[in-house]
């Protein structure tokens, strides 16, 4: 006869914990990561990408805040688009639920700013885990003069 063995909620919960700790520890050491410091503008990813709302030059800056506030808003990830034109996709921000979108990373939107961080490659794609926000020098390209809040081009024409 074989012994069963039968697990109290208790033990249940501290197996759990076990995991998740394990779990966590793997990512903070995950292969290939390097500390990094990045200067360079948060941007809405999905735009940008897409090019729904216009051309790279389009989608960022004081021209898309608007709309990479309502993306950000509505759970679109956010990424730093450094100085010499890398992207990287930010997975948390200082210790927040990267799950849910957060009070900083909607003032930090369009922002330009130098961010402390790990750095991860996986597959060609850039990740971002921000440890925290050295400086932050608010929207400094004001580039609604050229496109106007929304760009015009992204303004569907009547019929």
């Amino acid at each position: 006869m074989k012994m069963r063995r039968l697990r109290t909620p208790a033990a249940t919960v501290l197996a759990s914990l076990a995991s998740f700790i394990v779990a966590a520890g793997r990512l903070s050491a995950a292969p290939g990561a390097q500390v990094v410091e990045i200067k360079g503008e948060i941007i809405d990813t999905w735009c940008y990408l897409s090019g729904v709302m216009g051309g790279p030059d389009a989608v960022v800056g004081s021209a898309h805040h608007t709309c990479a506030l309502w993306c950000a808003a509505g759970g679109i990830p956010v990424g730093v688009k450094a100085e010499d034109g890398t992207v990287y996709m930010v997975l948390k921000v200082k210790g927040e639920d990267p799950l849910a979108q957060t009070d900083t990373i909607m003032e930090l939107q369009s922002d330009s700013i130098v961010a402390k961080g790990q750095h991860y490659v996986r597959d060609g794609v850039n990740y971002l885990v921000v440890a925290d926000v050295i400086s932050n020098e608010g929207i400094t390209n004001r580039n609604h003069e050229d496109f106007g809040v929304v760009p015009g081009f992204a303004i569907p024409e009547k019929k």
